[in-house]
């Protein structure tokens, strides 16, 4: 439905604040392409200088990403997780994921302690899409679906400063993980996540925390060993 025609500065906010709704729903999802430029004008019933000062304001915010020749492709949900990608590009691989087992270790004990039926009935169905993504051989779409079971975890905690700050790293620990299970899935690299399921299903915070704690090395772990001579 077209947006009303205000003056331009407030109409250019109003696009900014669709363009943001459309990433923040999931609508675009990170490492989407966005509609071209013609298409949002369509859309959005508004002029085509409008349309580009709203992308150009999101990708200097760094929720999008314009690529000369390709088009404009999302790679944050939110301006700190922007923030965040850029900061952390290039972390050491094994900060990232001792950050992560700190995170995922803290929110599973919570999770334990105060999940709903809810929550478990969320967990329980994205376990089996992620065992779904594994067994397609498709690494992005298995990075995709772990990244949402882990949220899910961290939400089930629910901890509302440690699930946003779990999500807007969420694009860093993507980065991480698509390092770290490789071009191609392999049986070596496969996590079973059905015990940290069971733990915190069983109100098991010590187990489960354990669980979550452990994942981040078990992928790669040749990746982290410490180097050799000293």
């Amino acid at each position: 439905m077209p947006l009303s025609h205000p003056r331009r500065s407030a109409l250019s906010e109003q696009v900014i604040a669709e363009l943001r709704n459309q990433i923040a729903t999931g609508e675009w999802p990170v490492g989407s392409r966005i509609p071209t430029e013609p298409e949002l004008v369509e859309q959005l019933g508004v002029a085509r200088n409008t349309v580009r000062e709203a992308v150009r304001a999101l990708a200097h915010n760094g929720l999008l990403d314009i690529r000369q020749g390709s088009g404009t492709y999302v790679v944050a949900t939110s301006e700190l997780a922007g923030v965040m990608h850029r900061r952390f590009a290039d972390a050491d691989p094994r900060h990232i994921a001792e950050l992560r087992s700190t995170l995922e270790s803290a929110a599973a004990k919570l999770a334990a302690e105060r999940r709903t039926e809810k929550d478990l009935k969320q967990l329980d169905a994205l376990l089996v899409r992620r065992e779904q993504a594994w067994e397609t051989g498709d690494t992005e779409s298995f990075v995709a679906a772990d990244a949402t079971f882990h949220l899910a975890v961290v939400a089930a905690s629910h901890n509302d400063v440690m699930t946003a700050m779990y999500a807007d790293l969420g694009e860093v620990l993507r980065d991480w993980l698509r390092a770290d299970v490789g071009a191609e899935l392999t049986p070596e690299t496969h996590m079973d996540h059905a015990r940290l399921v069971d733990a915190i299903r069983a109100g098991d915070a010590e187990a489960a925390a354990g669980e979550a704690a452990s994942y981040p090395f078990l992928c790669n772990p040749g990746r982290f060993s410490a180097p050799s001579g000293g």
